[in-house]
C-alpha cells in the first residue's frame, strides 16, 4: 500500500488487475479527456507490465498506481504521479461506473497529503476544459489556473492548475 484514504487504497498496480484496467483504458468514455485511443487486451497487457516494471527503477519519475475499494478490494481506477523535481503531477482515471460517487475528490485529496509527506513543493493538474468535473474538484482543492492552451495531443482546451504545498 502506497498510501490510504476514507474509503480507498492506493497500491501498485499487479498484473491480476489486467482485465478492470483494459475495461477501463477501453472505454471511449474514461479515454475522451486522455489520449482518447482505445487499445487491445494485449497492447494493455504490454502497458500493465511496463507500469510494474517501473517500480524497481532507482530514478523512475512516472508512477501509475492502482487505485481499490477497502470494502471489497475491487480495483476502481488508476492515479499517476509524475515527480521530475519541477513538474510534480497528479492525475487519476476511474472506470466508469465508479464515477459520482466522490472518488475523484476523496483521491485527490488524499494525494495531497501524500504529496506533502513525501515532500514536494508544489503539485499541477492538467484538465480539458469540457470535464468539468475534474475541474471542479482541483478548484474545490484550492488548485489555481496558471494556464490556458489547447492541448497537443487532443487538440482540445485545457487548463493548467497548480498547488503550493
Amino acid at each position: 500500500m502506497i498510501f490510504e484514504c476514507e474509503r480507498l487504497i492506493v497500491r501498485k498496480l499487479i498484473l491480476s488487475d489486467l482485465n478492470s484496467f483494459h475495461k477501463m483504458q477501453s472505454n471511449p468514455k474514461v479515454m475522451q479527456f486522455a489520449d482518447g485511443e482505445v487499445q487491445s487486451l494485449s497492447a494493455h497487457k504490454k502497458e500493465i507490465l511496463e507500469l510494474i516494471n517501473k517500480y524497481d527503477i532507482v530514478d523512475n519519475n512516472f508512477w501509475i498506481y492502482a487505485i481499490e475499494r477497502k470494502k471489497d478490494s475491487r480495483f476502481v481506477g488508476t492515479l499517476a504521479l509524475v515527480k521530475d523535481g519541477k513538474e510534480d503531477e497528479i492525475g487519476y482515471r476511474f472506470l466508469e461506473e465508479y464515477w459520482n460517487k466522490g472518488y475523484g475528490f476523496e483521491i485527490c485529496k488524499a494525494t495531497i497529503s501524500y504529496c506533502r509527506k513525501i515532500g514536494l513543493k508544489k503539485i499541477v493538474g492538467y484538465v480539458v476544459d469540457e470535464n468539468k468535473a475534474s475541474a471542479k474538484i482541483l478548484e474545490r482543492l484550492n488548485f489555481k489556473i496558471v494556464k490556458k492552451f489547447i492541448s497537443n495531443d487532443i487538440k482540445l482546451p485545457e487548463t493548467k492548475y497548480e498547488l503550493k504545498l
